[in-house]
């Protein structure tokens, strides 16, 4: 068995965070992100080591593991979990192997982290989320992935709206545009496969907003109204027609099982509307999460695309100057930003990882429970549920009269 590396300096003498890593594509190389520079940046209670990398293909692992600075590969996740030189699971895969590997992982003793959506089902995420809870009771814990919590300008959002800025809340509104699958040709990957990624934009897109809207709001939506869309149905197959589907045509093309777009109000357990639009149809739309939270007493709006700005509107300032006015978010005592540069140098994606890291770190060294819990994911997971469920029953228009 292959032995990790030990690095040196002053994190060296601190006791090891063993992490084993299973899956390596797009989460994979942004995770190893995070492990590699978190102790390089913050002072952590603990070390953390990238110690195993697993992936089915033994090539793309090993140079997967070369490229991001794991020590180890493994090609089933299932003896990287009986390993005793790893401490915590981190799950890179996709949705429909997210329970499988999880609860295998927490019950040998580790802990565990493990990208959003947490599953592709409701009884999936239960599933998880009771034996997160018993493993807590043993001394593991578990988290789910919701990177945009970390951004320093939403983590100062909800400490904003937790001090009373806005008042009651009265609105929300959040839009995650991407434009990936405009073109008709692109091929039908897993993330098109309802049996892999259990939805569309909704678990891929819909899951981040749902989770930083109800984190920002400090309160959890209380039921949905729904429409979703799938605009191209058939996809031409990225391994040709004998790639498994069970519904391929003679023409190479398989069925797309899941929406392209979502669309959804809400209303939350204080009273407060929100709407949400979910898709990866916006033409010219890359990464685009916005989020405007009004409520009494003022407003605050955030952009990703400008992921170092907040936005603020006191409604409580005499109406001759009062108005929305620039927050920029990178003073030593913004969150997470006393451990990095100079006020005005901003950050960036990758760092959203690297603040995860550091949160969840020191959530294992004092023992307490890591946000957001896998409770918090399976919520977002009934959530998701409500939606599908609201757009089934909602899929007849009521014709308007001219």
């Amino acid at each position: 068995m292959e032995q990790p590396q030990q690095s040196a300096g002053p994190e060296a003498g601190k006791q090891p965070l063993r992490v084993g890593m299973v899956g390596y594509a797009f989460m994979g190389a942004a995770h190893s992100q995070g492990w590699r520079t978190a102790g390089r940046v913050f002072d952590l209670p603990r070390r953390p080591v990238l110690a195993v990398i697993c992936g089915r293909d033994p090539s793309a692992v090993r140079a997967a593991a070369d490229r991001h600075g794991w020590a180890a590969t493994e090609t089933d996740w299932r003896a990287l979990i009986a390993r005793d030189d790893i401490d915590l699971v981190d799950i890179c895969t996709p949705g429909d192997s997210h329970a499988e590997i999880a609860v295998a992982a927490l019950a040998a003793g580790k802990h565990v982290l493990c990208e959003k959506p947490l599953a592709n089902t409701v009884e999936e995420a239960e599933t998880m989320a009771r034996a997160a809870e018993a493993a807590h009771a043993r001394g593991q814990l578990a988290m789910v992935g919701f990177n945009y919590r970390r951004v320093p300008a939403t983590a100062l959002a909800r400490r904003m709206v937790a001090e009373g800025r806005l008042g009651a809340l009265r609105h929300v509104r959040v839009t995650y545009l991407q434009d990936w699958l405009v073109d008709r040709e692109f091929p039908l990957t897993w993330r098109l496969r309802r049996e892999l990624a259990g939805s569309g934009s909704l678990g891929d897109l819909g899951a981040h907003i749902v989770d930083l809207a109800q984190h920002l709001a400090g309160e959890r939506l209380a039921g949905v109204s729904a429409i979703t869309e799938t605009f191209v149905r058939q996809r031409p197959l990225p391994g040709g027609p004998t790639s498994g589907l069970s519904a391929v045509s003679a023409h190479g093309t398989g069925t797309v099982t899941v929406d392209d777009a979502a669309l959804f109000t809400a209303r939350f357990t204080s009273g407060a509307l929100a709407s949400f639009e979910a898709t990866r149809f916006a033409t010219g739309r890359k990464n685009a999460l916005r989020l405007e939270l009004n409520g009494e007493r003022g407003s605050l709006a955030f952009d990703l695309e400008r992921l170092n700005e907040l936005w603020f509107h006191d409604a409580t300032e005499p109406s001759i100057h009062a108005g929305f006015r620039r927050i920029l978010v990178t003073e030593p005592d913004h969150p997470y930003l006393n451990a990095w540069w100079p006020p005005g140098h901003g950050l960036g994606y990758e760092h959203t990882f690297v603040h995860q890291v550091r949160d969840l770190v020191h959530a294992v060294a004092e023992g307490s429970r890591p946000e957001p819990s896998f409770a918090d994911g399976l919520q977002v997971q009934r959530v998701l549920a409500a939606v599908e469920e609201s757009a089934e029953k909602n899929s007849v228009y009521t014709p308007i009269a001219d």
